[in-house]
């Protein structure tokens, strides 16, 4: 099961605090706004998105069809596909994505420790 890119989002209290202090561990600005509470940093393959006031916790992100540079694969998994395969295991969905439709969606699980693990499709 191809999962695609993997980040950690953290839901930060300062944005602009959070920014400086990964900086200092070598990542720098890849994508998103600031103004807008959200950021994507990056240190060679690892990428952390900071989230001021958009998620209660850290969370596992999963993006299908990108890969760590957010490039668009040729091919990849479906998020429904995999949302229909966590289903099939048994894995309770605290969100689901609508399997009428086709592009962007997302689902989102939680862990047995409660860790939330958001697959979230772009494409």
């Amino acid at each position: 099961m191809d999962l695609g890119a993997f980040s950690i989002s953290l839901a930060v209290k300062d944005i602009e605090a959070s920014r400086k202090f990964y900086q200092k561990l070598g990542f720098e600005a890849f994508g998103g706004d600031a103004s807008q509470n959200w950021l994507i940093l990056k240190n060679g393959d690892h990428v952390i998105g900071l989230f001021q006031g958009m998620f209660e916790k850290n969370t596992l992100t999963f993006n299908p069809g990108w890969d760590n540079n957010a490039s668009e694969l040729d091919t990849y998994t479906d998020v429904r596909e995999l949302q229909r395969h966590l289903k099939d295991q048994g894995v309770e969905l605290i969100s689901e994505a609508d399997e009428s439709t086709s592009g962007p969606a997302s689902f989102i699980a939680e862990d047995p420790d409660g860790n939330p693990i958001l697959v979230d499709q772009h494409i």
